[in-house]
């Protein structure tokens, strides 16, 4: 019952009880002290009924205020364009913006309640558990690593800046998170360096669209522009896909185990020729080159979670994703691949044949996920 219906029964009440006191008789065997207590009980419930309606209409002005407050802080939230989220101490997400839900490719809805943990790749699950343990015993901002697994999508690596909410005392404890794509900060932390190699004296060597790039153990290439395949051969010998070097990306014959390796231009590529000495004793092209080196091993191994795929279909469906994040260049509705892939480009990177690819490929523009410029590049459409 709310304080108005309340206060309107009491005031119903208090006129009943007038009522039965005029109507007594006088000569009535009830004592009058009787009468007049029950008239002193009736006002008190009247100034009780009183102050319990201005109380209501305290704490409905209180709750309007807010929701106020609640409405700005979700603006302010969704005005963010960082994936930002909210969870309790064990990683349970509780409020989460259109920015993350974009990122992780789910809904806003479905992610309040989900273990962040749940988001993530298996293999990082453990020790992204035993971080959030230890978070709690250290104060302030901390920055980690992590690898999600999207909804339907390829794993990549986020940078993740995490803070611990000190609240009050015998408040839970809430944690702050502010995540971005790897290669985003990647670009960012490109931005701020300035290139190097051009003032080290190494020239530009050109090698042209379908031209093997010869490969020295004494060596490293850097991509400066272009795109270099990087394959290897299985025992029957089957092209397999195992890199693409795209701009500032290293590769050479001493980054790898494998006793097959060959790197093939996929387009008009201009390379700088290192020698393996120079990086060995410079700590400037050490700064360099290691971070492009760890991001070409984590390229590897989205490729091989390509490989994984049982279908061929979701093998493109992955590869494609793997190449709009490598190689697009975002258009009207959609990205553009840098970079013109042939059928059997596409045929070797999935183990699959080149009519196989070209089925797949005139499904999915039937379907309208994908399109074809006037210059043969392939176009991932926004759905």
């Amino acid at each position: 019952m709310n304080a108005t219906a309340f206060t309107q029964q009491m005031k119903a009440m208090s006129d009943r009880l007038v009522n039965l006191y005029q109507g007594i008789d006088i000569s009535s065997s009830l004592p009058p002290s009787a009468l007049s207590e029950l008239g002193i009980a009736s006002e008190r419930l009247e100034v009780a009924a009183k102050m319990l309606y201005q109380q209501n209409q305290k704490l409905s002005l209180a709750d309007q205020t807010v929701e106020a407050e609640r409405q700005r802080y979700q603006e302010l939230l969704e005005f963010i364009p960082d994936a930002c989220l909210l969870t309790d101490a064990a990683g349970r997400i509780q409020e989460a913006n259109q920015a993350a839900a974009k990122l992780l490719n789910r809904q806003q809805s479905f992610l309040i309640g989900r273990s962040l943990t749940a988001l993530l790749t298996h293999e990082t699950r453990q020790h992204f558990q035993t971080q959030l343990q230890r978070l709690q015993q250290r104060p302030g901002k901390q920055e980690w690593q992590v690898r999600l697994q999207p909804a339907q999508g390829v794993a990549f690596d986020v940078s993740v800046l995490v803070e611990v909410n000190r609240q009050e005392a015998n408040q839970p404890l809430t944690l702050r998170w502010l995540l971005r794509h790897a290669s985003d900060c990647n670009q960012v932390e490109a931005q701020k360096q300035p290139d190097s190699n051009t003032d080290l004296g190494y020239p530009l060597q050109v090698y042209h669209k379908g031209e093997t790039i010869p490969l020295n153990p004494e060596t490293i290439w850097q991509v400066h522009s272009g795109l270099v395949k990087l394959t290897t051969f299985s025992d029957s010998g089957q092209e397999v896909l195992v890199g693409l070097a795209g701009a500032k990306a290293p590769f050479g014959s001493s980054l790898t185990a494998l006793p097959l390796y060959q790197a093939t231009a996929l387009a008009d590529t201009q390379l700088w020729c290192i020698p393996l000495t120079d990086f060995a004793t410079s700590p400037e092209l050490k700064q360099q080159l290691l971070p492009q080196i760890s991001q070409r091993l984590r390229q590897t191994e989205l490729l091989l979670a390509v490989y994984g795929q049982p279908r061929v279909a979701d093998r493109l469906h992955n590869l494609l994703q793997l190449l709009k994040q490598e190689i697009g260049q975002p258009v009207a509705d959609g990205t553009r691949l840098l970079v013109r892939l042939t059928h059997e480009d596409l045929a070797t990177a999935c183990c699959t044949t080149r009519v196989t690819i070209t089925r797949l490929l005139k499904k999915l523009q039937q379907q309208k996920k994908l399109r074809v410029d006037s210059k043969h590049h392939l176009i991932l459409n926004n759905l």
